[in-house]
């Protein structure tokens, strides 16, 4: 059982909307719900506002994947400030498929009770839950006891292009029972009280391992054709809906355009062109959304877009350097500023002509018109003006935003207070990020805190401070 203690939100914006509540109150009462704020009503879910807090996730959890206090104050502190679901971080269906050690998993029944007490929490704000199912494929940061020194299963048996992780290609028996650990985890996900489940398909992970023809070199049935190389992410979702029925709400999430090619060398991958088929026969199989994202790995410089922050990638990955035979090049590249500059020539090159606020929106608009269900925009959102524009005009349904949740947990309320952006808003710096394999998830930019270390290192704990009280055996 996890005791649930209530996380406020940071002091500037709770100081602000404590201020200004009885003005907060009269403009909600006036202005009609539009825009973002409006419901979304999908085929098996009802959300009371279009924000859904996007999958980012910290090393919150037991190293057998049970989830913690933390990770119930995580996922609640953005159903208190408002949104209209919650995405869960990056839930692995099998121990294999964590990208990092210390995320909760969905892989056994005993895991049921201990996401029913989180579902429940959020539920409490009257926010839905969607757990986000996953496997990490070859993209696996952190392998953890577990995985330690064996290859990650894939698509390929070519190392993963960034971090040069080892894999393996899977074999047809492994790609069936990945197929049946996905379904199971769709049920255990239904039976914890969650609202639906999200297909993690984009950003490098094991489904795009095999829908990107820049990664997928296969010459079986789960290989070469567009059709061949969806086979898989379609079998998935034919199970599920074999498992759990077709009145449980399950979305998609997809890369719309690979770039695969951010690495020097590597193929380009799916077009948008490739991604809309796709699309089209996710919903045929029986999806009831889909979730647009950009890129074929993770990170990558689409996704998320904005800065990236030397300093601080210097500092915290070497807690990556055992994992791949690519990763002592990478942190010479990092450390040194003198090879910084051609890392960043390299990395920033596929950034022009794109914002950082909606970098993946006009492909979510081409997917919009070529499907029927809704669409989720995610790439940078926090101005809500940006938002509603492209709702009014049917460009996407609804955004999913990490990020600018971690920065204003309470960013919904801002926008309800009628404000444009939060007075802080998210600088996009990809501090957040880039801390994470080895420090607590949080906002790490001093400038939001008006350089106060103090401020900062209080706003990131907020989400840790749980019961100090220890069980004894045999008491």
């Amino acid at each position: 059982m996890i005791h649930e203690e209530a996380v406020q939100p940071s002091g500037d914006a709770h100081d602000l909307l404590s201020a200004s509540e009885g003005t907060e109150t009269q403009a909600a009462f006036e202005a009609p719900l539009r825009g973002v704020l409006s419901p979304l009503a999908m085929r098996n879910l009802t959300l009371k506002n279009r924000v859904l807090r996007s999958s980012i996730s910290g090393r919150f959890d037991h190293e057998d994947g049970t989830p913690t206090q933390t990770r119930l104050n995580w996922e609640t502190l953005s159903a208190e400030g408002g949104v209209g679901a919650i995405i869960t971080s990056y839930v692995p269906v099998l121990m294999s498929g964590r990208i990092i050690a210390g995320y909760a998993t969905i892989h056994e029944d005993r895991l049921i009770e201990p996401w029913s007490d989180i579902a429940r929490a959020v539920h409490n704000y009257g926010t839905k839950m969607i757990m986000q199912l996953s496997h990490s494929g070859r993209q696996m940061d952190v392998p953890g006891v577990q995985n330690l020194h064996q290859s990650t299963l894939s698509s390929t048996d070519r190392p993963e292009s960034l971090h040069g992780f080892p894999t393996r290609a899977m074999t047809i028996s492994e790609i069936e029972h990945m197929v049946h650990a996905f379904a199971r985890a769709a049920w255990r996900a239904r039976e914890a009280g969650m609202d639906g489940v999200e297909l993690h398909a984009a950003n490098g992970y094991l489904f795009s391992q095999f829908l990107s023809s820049g990664i997928n070199d296969r010459r079986d049935r789960y290989g070469g054709s567009l059709f061949n190389r969806a086979r898989f992410l379609l079998d998935v979702i034919r199970a599920i809906r074999a498992e759990v029925g077709s009145s449980f709400h399950l979305q998609v999430k997809l890369s719309a355009i690979d770039l695969n090619d951010v690495i020097p060398g590597e193929r380009r991958g799916n077009s948008l062109d490739e991604s809309i088929e796709v699309a089209r026969w996710v919903e045929t199989a029986g999806a009831d959304a889909l979730h647009v994202s950009i890129g074929s790995l993770f990170p990558h410089p689409l996704n998320p877009p904005g800065d990236f922050a030397f300093n601080t990638i210097a500092s915290t990955y070497d807690a990556m350097l055992s994992s791949g035979e690519h990763t002592f090049r990478n942190y010479l590249f990092f450390r040194y500023p003198t090879l910084r500059p051609l890392f960043a020539l390299l990395w920033n090159r596929m950034k022009r002509g794109r914002p950082v606020e909606g970098v993946s929106a006009a492909e979510a608009l081409a997917i919009k018109r070529a499907v029927g269900i809704p669409v989720i925009s995610t790439g940078g959102w926090q101005t809500r003006s940006a938002i509603d524009s492209r709702i009014e005009a049917g460009h996407f349904d609804a955004v999913a935003i990490a990020r600018g949740l971690i920065a204003n947990p309470d960013l919904v309320r801002h926008w309800e207070a009628g404000l444009e952006v939060p007075p802080r808003p998210c600088t996009h710096c990809n501090k957040c990020l880039l801390n994470a394999p080895k420090n607590p998830l949080g906002c790490y930019e001093p400038s939001r805190f008006d350089g106060d270390p103090d401020r900062m290192i209080e706003a990131i704990m907020r989400i840790y401070r749980v019961s100090s009280e220890l069980v004894v055996p045999h008491e």
